[in-house]
């Protein structure tokens, strides 16, 4: 492939940037499975309604007899204030009956009640309120004032609205309590005849049907209530669970780090030393320096040990670094370096092995970047390891260029582009983990162990940078280190001329 000038390289940057950017975040899945419709709530929500009705006739134990006392202040100025108050203390004690009733519900264990039973009590009480109230009806025995029977639908409507309201929990109770005193009042009117009684008949069955349609739409609206909280209930408890899964499954991985992090720093410092000498060895082997070899064989076996040790070498220090770089004890040596010098340093020493491979290894260098305040040895791995990359994956014959240059926020960046096999986008988390490769790096890359993207990319984490990878199937690969502004050491005269404005 082909280099293009800047211009057309920053374009195909882009392109590869939009094509390629990993977009594989999942979305949140937040419809929860609803029940289906059925026709009777669950028998949960049938114990949280029959204690919403014992719990709304309790809070009315004090209310109705009040309303009930208003009434008989005002059906006074038609019937006898004997009958009037007999009605109402008949009212009252019914309503106190149903009151007690639902003392006692409240009072008995959740666990051990039975809420059919319950419900049968509360029906046949509420029937026995409605009763009383349908006892209205008989002033017509004690007076024959005019207007009466007016005065009897008032009563009868604000009856079966104060019923139906306190009782909208408990369908059955809801009817039984305003029912009877509905026909009571209309056969009443019936009884009488005329128009003006007949109209205020059909109001009072109007009305009737109107406040029970009223008492279940609220009722449905209470069932749906307690099936939002049940849920989302649910949904905490759920939360709950998984928040202290995750605490555990996160102090589990701490603590498996943490051993990891210790097992490799120390295995790595006992291995070195043992490998030292034999990578010595080899090389005063190799050199002869004690005599030729009666055998030739033996210096090539001698040549093979000394690379084979700087190989592993290589790779205990690369498993140092990275476990002292998890282990948070990877500190910096910061000092004034020229980012470009350290790049033509790494190019010198990866020449030889690009030339080998008979691959064209080009450079680009912005000579007016000003030094940058950054740790040598680590910049320098970062280059090396970037450059070791390309190499590898790149086939014979093909090219590999190193770009140092400004970045785009005024800092300095590394670009190492190649024309290999690429990474396909689903691999790109891989080949960013600890020992990662990908499929296509398995197949032709030479022989590796997955840590020098690892390392690069915590290596810039430490300098506050940043890491992009860029890579097309078929077309290769490019890797950006980004150092920030903020470590590009200004020259005096720009500094002191800032300071001046």
């Amino acid at each position: 492939m082909p280099f293009a000038p800047a211009a057309i390289e920053g374009d195909v940057r882009a392109l590869m940037e939009r094509e390629l950017k990993h977009t594989s975040t999942k979305p949140v899945d937040d419809a929860r499975p609803r029940p289906a419709p059925a026709t009777r709530p669950p028998a949960s929500h049938e114990a949280e309604l029959l204690e919403r009705y014992a719990g709304s006739r309790l809070l009315g134990a004090l209310t109705l007899p009040a309303l009930v006392l208003i009434l008989v202040l005002f059906v006074s100025l038609w019937v006898p204030m004997l009958a009037a108050a007999a009605w109402a203390l008949a009212v009252i004690a019914a309503n106190s009956a149903v009151v007690l009733l639902c003392r006692r519900f409240m009072r008995e264990d959740r666990l051990r009640r039975n809420g059919r039973k319950w419900a049968a009590r509360f029906v046949v009480a509420e029937a026995v309120h409605g009763l009383t109230w349908s006892l209205l009806a008989l002033f017509v025995l004690t007076s024959h004032a005019p207007n009466l029977q007016v005065a009897m639908f008032a009563l009868v409507l604000v009856g079966i609205a104060a019923n139906a309201i306190s009782t909208r929990s408990l369908p059955g109770a809801t009817l039984m309590s305003t029912l009877p005193p509905a026909l009571a009042v209309m056969a009443q009117l019936i009884a009488v005849g005329g128009t003006l009684n007949y109209a205020l008949a059909a109001v009072v069955l109007g009305g009737e049907v109107f406040f029970i349609y009223f008492a279940r739409q609220l009722r449905g609206a209470q069932i749906e209530t307690i099936r939002h909280q049940a849920e989302k209930d649910a949904l905490i408890s759920e939360l709950r669970d998984a928040r202290h899964n995750s605490d555990d499954a996160r102090r589990t991985a701490e603590q498996a780090n943490v051993a990891k992090s210790q097992f490799l720093a120390t295995m790595s410092h006992e291995l070195r030393t043992p490998l030292n000498a034999i990578i010595g060895f080899s090389e005063v082997l190799q050199s002869e320096l004690l005599g030729s070899h009666n055998v030739p064989q033996y210096k090539e076996y001698a040549g093979d040990i000394h690379r084979s040790g700087e190989h592993l070498l290589h790779l205990i220090n690369d498993l140092l670094d990275l476990s002292r770089i998890e282990a948070g004890k990877y500190n910096l040596n910061e000092e004034t370096v020229s980012l470009a010098d350290i790049a033509e340093d790494c190019r010198r020493m990866m020449e030889i092995r690009a030339a080998g491979k008979k691959i064209e290894l080009r450079s680009r260098y912005d000579g007016t970047l000003p030094p940058l305040w950054a740790d040598e040895r680590a910049t320098r791995q970062v280059v090396l390891n970037l450059l070791s990359n390309a190499i590898k994956f790149t086939p014979p014959s093909g090219k590999v260029q190193l770009v140092v240059s400004r970045s785009a926020d005024g800092g300095q960046m590394v670009s190492v582009r190649d024309n290999g096999p690429g990474i396909p986008e689903n691999e790109m988390e891989t080949v960013l983990s600890s020992f990662g490769q990908g499929s296509l790096a398995q197949k032709t890359a030479e022989q590796g162990a997955g840590l020098g993207l690892p390392i690069v990319e915590k290596i810039m984490d430490l300098h506050q940078g940043r890491f992009d990878l860029f890579s097309r199937v078929g077309l290769g690969t490019e890797a950006i280190a980004t150092f920030p502004r903020g470590r590009v050491v200004e020259a005096p005269v720009a500094r002191e001329a800032a300071g001046g404005r």
